[in-house]
């Protein structure tokens, strides 16, 4: 029969904090593909306004996808700098927090 080994202490997935920084990992990874998002819609929103010539209901749409997308990037940028600032003023990682048990 084989042996199971302990994790390798050097892969940061097994090592402190295991499931939080994989909760962390994914919150990061949701922030990147929303502002991905926002650069396609940004160039969407951009080509129909271009492309809008002077249909006015056109024009207004492709203003409010520009609109919503900057709304959108904000409110991403603005949770992860709240994340920042929380974790500066009280010490708490909202984004890779440690889970400290009995030893």
């Amino acid at each position: 029969m084989g042996t199971v080994e302990p994790p390798v202490a050097g892969n940061p997935y097994f090592a402190e904090g295991g499931l939080f920084l994989f909760i962390g990992n994914i919150f990061k990874l949701a922030g990147t593909i929303g502002g991905l998002f926002f650069i396609i819609q940004i160039i969407m929103a951009g080509y129909e306004y271009i492309t809008a010539g002077a249909d006015s209901k056109k024009i207004d749409a492709a203003w409010a996808k520009i609109w919503q997308s900057i709304l959108g990037v904000i409110i991403i940028a603005s949770a992860f700098t709240l994340a920042g600032v929380i974790e500066r003023l009280t010490g708490i990682s909202i984004l890779t927090p440690k889970l400290y048990g009995p030893n």
